[in-house]
């Protein structure tokens, strides 16, 4: 069981973790925002390692 002085201590570094990258999660978001949206370069290889994964099991 951890003390709760180091309960504290972790929290504490997870909140100056979180204000350390605020500032690059911020403007990360605000480039995916302006970005043009691809679906398809996700879609595309899902649905071929969904279909692999198929062909493997009716294999068996």
């Amino acid at each position: 069981m951890e003390s709760p002085w180091e309960n504290l201590l972790l929290g504490l570094l997870a909140l100056l973790i979180l204000f350390w990258m605020r500032p690059g999660v911020k403007a990360a978001i605000e480039r995916s925002e302006n970005s043009p949206s691809d679906w398809p370069g996700v879609i595309v290889p899902l649905l071929a390692v969904a279909m692999f994964v198929l062909f493997l099991i009716s294999m068996v």
